[in-house]
C-alpha cells in the first residue's frame, strides 16, 4: 500500500492556526483588519499602485473574493480606487494616508510571526524550508494554469 503523506493538510493546518494568531497578534495592536486584508495591503505597500487583476495574482485571491475585501478596506479609508490615465476601462488600486502608519506596525506584527514559526531553527534550516515551500508553491501555480 502506498503511503500517505500529509503535506497539504499540515500546511492547511498550519494557515489557519497562523491566521488565528496573526488575527490575535493584531488586536493585540489594536489594528482593524484581518490577515487577508494585511496581504492585500502588504502587495500594495511594496507596489503602490496595482490593477485589480495584477493584485489578485500577487495574492493568490480570487477576483470576486479581492472585490469584496477592496470594499472593505476602501469603507474602511486603507485603500481608493483611481481609474487609469492611460486606460479608463482599468480600475487601479491605491493606498491612502491612513494606510501608511499601518506599514510600520504591519512589520513589526510580520517579525513577531516569523519568531513564532522560526523558533528553534537554524537559519539554515529556515533556508531550506523556505526553498522547498516555493518549490511547492511553484508546482501548485503550474498546476493551477492548465
Amino acid at each position: 500500500m502506498k503511503e500517505i503523506r500529509s503535506g497539504g493538510f499540515l500546511i492547511a493546518k498550519i494557515h489557519q492556526l497562523g491566521g488565528r494568531i496573526f488575527n490575535k497578534i493584531l488586536k493585540d495592536y489594536q489594528i482593524e483588519i484581518n490577515s487577508a486584508q494585511g496581504r492585500i495591503l502588504f502587495v500594495l505597500w511594496q507596489n503602490k499602485r496595482l490593477a485589480i487583476k495584477e493584485l489578485a495574482k500577487k495574492t493568490s485571491l480570487s477576483k470576486s473574493t479581492l472585490t469584496s475585501m477592496l470594499d472593505r478596506l476602501e469603507n474602511m479609508n486603507y485603500i481608493k480606487r483611481v481609474h487609469s490615465k492611460t486606460d479608463r476601462r482599468k480600475i487601479l488600486i491605491e493606498l491612502t494616508e491612513k494606510n501608511r502608519n499601518l506599514s510600520d506596525n504591519f512589520v513589526k506584527i510580520s517579525q513577531k510571526m516569523n519568531g513564532i514559526f522560526y523558533k528553534g531553527f537554524s537559519n539554515i534550516e529556515i533556508d531550506i524550508f523556505e526553498e522547498y515551500l516555493s518549490r511547492i508553491l511553484s508546482n501548485l501555480t503550474d498546476y493551477d494554469l492548465k
